[in-house]
């Protein structure tokens, strides 16, 4: 084992900028003591942010940093927060099975965030064990490498490694085995951070913590007289924009509670997600959601309503009637982006003509009326398409085997119809560039549930890892 003086990964420049906020908003903690330290996955793509070469940094260095957490340079931060759970206000949160590890300046000169995730028990684990399965842990780690690949403003796991705990669990056959992760964004702050100051009347507090991420997460607002009102209408379009890469992506986040909302407007902390086999809006990922109301197409309305209950805690700084009127732009940012999405879907980029928003909507009425797979039609859109079909109307996905269920309709002629107005519309040069922004917008592999459950069956049997490597990497180049 390396020295942790010689040691990239904790020779970094960590910040004490959360740290420096004092003891009112975490608890300093310890990481357990595993009996095992496996390194399962490394995220090599991450390494250059952090200015590092992938080529200076062993196993041997995640395991040290983030398996075995020695030679660390700052204290582990359990941070607190509340949330409302499925509407129900819960004081009782905080960080139960995880902590920030620490933070650190990107080459982009951003702050990031390292936080683990099955580290061990805090002073917030509510009786459970602190401790995440391997399997929670390694989709957590397909779900942020799939969404990042699909355009979508999602934290990244850095590292997960397996720890050799045994544990029991409800909805995984146990015992099962046990991994720790370090999920890296921009901040593990909280909707449910500034929700428990107004719970304890601090608005010290309140507008303390919001200087901190004006300061760090909304750099440009500083200085302005109005920065406040200012950030909350700029969080509002963050969110509104999120949810329509969610939509757009076919992804169910299932737990939107305002615990799991972060203050940057990032996705994150990815438990019994899914991404929908068919446009069903009634979709419902989570076994426990038993009213759906976190379904795939209530995913707009959550974030609204998230943003709305907001307004509460930050009421103490910000005047209510300013939030208003930031929350009043929410649909119109958010039909702005998922109509954009959509149509870059569809190889179309910025294409002048009046009928595009009907063309979204055929769209998406083609997909519900036909149950075809939402994610295959995208992706045989790609590998069939042809410069032929601006010429001849009737060729336009004429040979696809995902619509051949559908037959001749109504609404499949009239998508078609519109479908050629907008080739028409384009330059040579445009319809040249039509396969690469599908083929951006379009991988060929996404993660629907059967294909997570072919990859854990040889890992919980056989303990071959192949399956889930080969997958990690179709995800990872967009294939």
């Amino acid at each position: 084992m390396t020295s942790a003086s010689s040691n990239p990964l904790l020779t970094l420049n960590y910040e004490p900028a959360l740290e420096a906020l004092g003891g009112d908003y975490f608890d300093e903690v310890e990481a357990a003591e595993f009996p095992q330290h496996i390194l399962r996955f490394r995220n090599d793509q991450l390494l250059p942010k952090l200015g590092l070469d992938p080529k200076d940094v062993t196993d041997d260095h995640f395991i040290e940093a983030f398996g075995k957490f020695q030679g660390h340079p700052r204290p582990f931060l359990a941070l607190r927060y509340h949330g409302y759970q499925f509407g129900v206000y819960n004081p009782s949160l905080g960080d139960g099975r995880g902590f920030l590890y620490g933070q650190v300046r990107g080459t982009d000169g951003e702050l990031y965030d390292f936080g683990t995730k099955g580290s061990g028990r805090t002073p917030y684990s509510r009786g459970g064990d602190g401790r995440l399965t391997l399997k929670g842990g390694l989709r957590e780690v397909l779900a942020a490498e799939a969404l990042h690949q699909m355009g979508v403003r999602t934290s990244r796991c850095l590292s997960m490694i397996e720890t050799g705990d045994s544990l029991w669990r409800g909805d995984e056959p146990s015992p099962t085995r046990s991994s720790v992760m370090i999920r890296f964004n921009r901040s593990h702050i909280r909707f449910g951070t500034f929700e428990r100051l107004h719970y304890f009347g601090r608005k010290d507090l309140i507008t303390k913590l919001l200087d901190h991420v004006i300061e760090y997460y909304y750099p440009a607002l500083q200085g302005e007289t109005d920065r406040y009102a200012l950030f909350y209408a700029e969080l509002v379009k963050r969110v509104a924009e999120l949810a329509a890469q969610w939509m757009a992506a076919g992804f169910c986040h299932a737990v939107l509670n305002t615990d799991n909302m972060s203050i940057t407007g990032e996705s994150f902390d990815y438990g019994p997600f899914a991404f929908i086999p068919t446009y069903n809006l009634e979709f419902t990922a989570a076994y426990f959601d038993y009213y759906g109301r976190y379904s795939y197409g209530n995913q707009p309305d959550i974030c609204r309503l998230n943003l709305e209950m907001l307004q509460q805690p930050l009421s103490a700084v910000i005047d209510v009637a300013d939030m208003e009127a930031g929350l009043a732009h929410f649909d119109e940012h958010y039909l702005l982006s998922y109509k954009q999405l959509m149509l870059n879907k569809l190889g179309l980029n910025q294409v002048a003509i009046p009928e595009l928003d009907e063309l979204v909507m055929l769209t998406i009425q083609l997909l519900q009326d036909s149950q075809v797979g939402y994610h295959a039609f995208f992706s045989e859109l790609t590998e069939l398409f042809s410069v032929k079909w601006r010429q001849d109307i009737n060729s336009i996905l004429s040979d696809s085997d995902v619509l051949l269920s559908v037959g001749k309709s109504e609404v499949l002629g009239n998508w078609r119809a519109l479908y050629h107005r907008g080739l028409i519309n384009l330059s040579a040069k445009e319809i040249e560039n039509i396969p690469q922004i599908m083929a951006r917008c379009n991988p060929k592999t996404v993660l629907l549930r059967p294909q997570i459950e072919a990859i854990w069956e040889p890992i919980s049997q056989e303990d071959n890892w192949e399956p889930f490597y080969a997958l990690l990497k179709r995800i990872q180049l967009g294939d």
